[in-house]
């Protein structure tokens, strides 16, 4: 009886015709038959390559395949971070709101919305990163991106602008309808060139007097997703960016119910009167300190109030059929106290060193106008010159404490009033003041496009148009960026559990709390799992150490061999809770 579990190996046959020696490699096993030693044929390995049929050989005798010193890592290109977060564009259909058809301008667009994720910098630095010779990611080879030139960066930038509209009205479709929360805010970012028409000088919010700027808006969804975009010069003031965000909700997005959520600063008695109103549509916004005032002076806010409750309900005959809800937050109130006392005390320190420089005997500050000038630097500096009363003299400077202005202020400490025009049947008064403190999804987004991650500024364009592309641009990274955050929100320091936070917040007006979960992440910066709490970056530079290795196997023939590295479990958590795969 034939036993065919004997050894495998590989059999050489040659033969010679006409004068050429030919060679058949056949993988045989050898078995015994009726005591005669029997060979059976598995297949014929003569088209593979002679140096791969060698190693087939040494392997089946045991030997070690390819000698560990012939062995040779061409290359290794950070790949982990790439498959994450272009798989993340694909999943959350970006790739085919860009353009349903694949082109080079959309792979282009594709490479540096990815790039800006995964390493922010200028159009040159990241034509470098895509070319094969200074590459420093796997981005260009995972989109087919050979020899990319600088131009074709900008080219691609004009046509992305070229398709802005039609981006921002799929995007509306997706995550805006009638009846839907709408949040708007304006930020701006300095600019270093003199080149840009719209970079002016205007109101600064960078600390950075001495260079002009541009201001842009931001409309996202009730839950802080980026919908659309739009760049202003930077002498452009907040309240006048409203009336293109409303014909833009109206026309190009044909919502005809929507309820704009936007701050004191934006949403203005002259702009509902001239703009919202007009068009139909609904709005939160908040009433300005002299404002406040006024309705405290009227009678219509009293602090019995807050007897039970930290808000109520109010009318007024100077806001008609709207409503006005009134909160008070204890925790604000001390802290307006605190800063102001020690505001107080910071300029009485200043003033003191005046009114000792007007008194002493040697080379004592004289003139009204000279004392007035140093006072006013001072009062400048801090701002609270209201709470103090000053009697300025040739000779002489005094100043005390204005007890009945501070009495007044303190009185209104930690109370901000919302001003709407949604009936209480659409919208309760708790549920009105969380979709005004959802304001704060849009200055997360602009913090995050302005410095944390995204990085818009400094901004490197000198043309119009393309300083309103890198704008979108960046608009667009953040959109990925923020279905990321959703799930990777367990292995962030992000709640995860916001719904479960929200469920046990005592009052709307009080600050929000984390959730158990969150507040145990925060304490032992370890997850539920035993894994390390990370930021956002912090995790994509740890999947980008999953490389693209070319290992050389042998130099005659040249045999190279594409290779991933293995994830380790850690990373491997990343890549199925963003639901992407190393390989496209």
């Amino acid at each position: 009886m034939a036993k065919r579990n004997g050894p495998v190996h590989v059999a050489i046959i040659t033969r010679v015709h006409k004068g050429k020696k030919y060679s058949t490699y056949l993988l045989r096993r050898t078995f015994r038959k009726d005591g005669k030693v029997q060979h059976q044929t598995l297949g014929n390995i003569s088209h593979l390559p002679l140096d791969l049929i060698e190693s087939i050989q040494r392997r089946l005798r045991g030997e070690l395949v390819g000698d560990l010193g012939t062995l040779k890592i061409v290359r290794s290109l950070p790949h982990g971070h790439v498959a994450a977060v272009l798989g993340s564009v694909r999943n959350c259909g970006l790739e085919q709101v860009l353009g349903s058809r694949d082109c080079r301008q959309r792979r282009l667009v594709l490479a540096m919305l990815v790039q800006r994720i995964i390493r922010p910098g200028s159009k040159l630095a990241t034509v470098r990163s895509l070319q094969r010779a200074t590459a420093t990611s796997s981005l260009g080879l995972e989109l087919g991106l050979a020899d990319v030139q600088e131009r074709e960066i900008y080219a691609a930038l004009d046509w992305l602008l070229q398709r802005q509209r039609r981006i921002e009205n799929k995007l509306a479709r997706r995550h805006l309808h009638d009846g839907t929360l709408v949040l708007y805010d304006v930020s701006s970012s300095y600019y270093t060139g003199r080149c840009c028409s719209l970079a002016k000088f205007g109101y600064n919010r960078d600390g950075k007097k001495d260079f002009p700027q541009i201001v842009y808006g931001l409309l996202c969804n009730g839950e802080g997703c980026p919908v659309a975009i739009e760049v202003f010069s930077g002498n452009t003031a907040d309240t006048q960016t409203l009336s293109s965000q409303i014909e833009k909700l109206r026309k190009r997005f044909g919502i005809q119910r929507v309820v704009l959520v936007g701050d004191r600063g934006m949403i203005t008695s002259t702009r509902i009167e001239e703009d919202l109103r007009p068009q139909g549509l609904d709005w939160i916004t908040a009433l300005r300190a002299d404002s406040i005032r006024k309705l405290a002076s009227q009678g219509v806010i009293q602090p019995s109030l807050f007897d039970e409750r930290n808000l109520a309900e109010v009318r007024s005959s100077d806001y008609p059929g709207e409503r006005l809800i009134v909160c008070r937050n204890p925790l604000l109130a001390e802290e307006r106290a605190r800063k102001r006392e020690e505001l107080l005390q910071a300029t009485e320190r200043e003033l003191e060193k005046i009114a000792q420089a007007v008194g002493r005997e040697k080379r004592p500050l004289r003139g009204k106008e000279k004392i007035g000038v140093r006072v006013g630097k001072v009062l400048d500096r801090y701002k609270v010159g209201k709470h103090f009363l000053l009697e300025i003299e040739e000779a002489q400077f005094v100043y005390r404490r204005n007890q009945a202005k501070i009495a007044e202020e303190a009185a209104l400490d930690g109370l901000y009033v919302l001003r709407t025009s949604v009936k209480e049947e659409d919208l309760s008064a708790s549920d009105t003041v969380l979709s005004y403190k959802r304001l704060s999804h849009v200055e997360r987004a602009f913090r995050s496009l302005k410095t944390v991650d995204l990085k818009l500024r400094p901004i490197f364009h000198r043309l119009d148009d393309r300083v309103r592309a890198h704008a979108f641009l960046c608009m667009l990274a953040y959109y990925v960026e923020w279905h990321m955050r959703q799930k990777l929100a367990p292995l962030l320091f992000d709640d995860a559990e916001r719904a479960v936070a929200a469920a046990a917040r005592p009052s709307p007006v009080a600050p929000a709390k984390p959730s158990p979960s969150a507040r145990r992440k925060a304490a032992k910066k370890k997850t539920g799992d035993g894994q390390p709490v990370q930021s956002f970056q912090d995790l994509l530079d740890n999947l980008g150490t999953i490389c693209r290795h070319w290992v050389r196997v042998s130099e005659e023939p040249l045999v190279e061999v594409d290779h991933l590295t293995q994830p380790t479990p850690e990373q491997q958590k990343m890549l199925d809770l963003l639901e992407v795969s190393l390989f496209f």
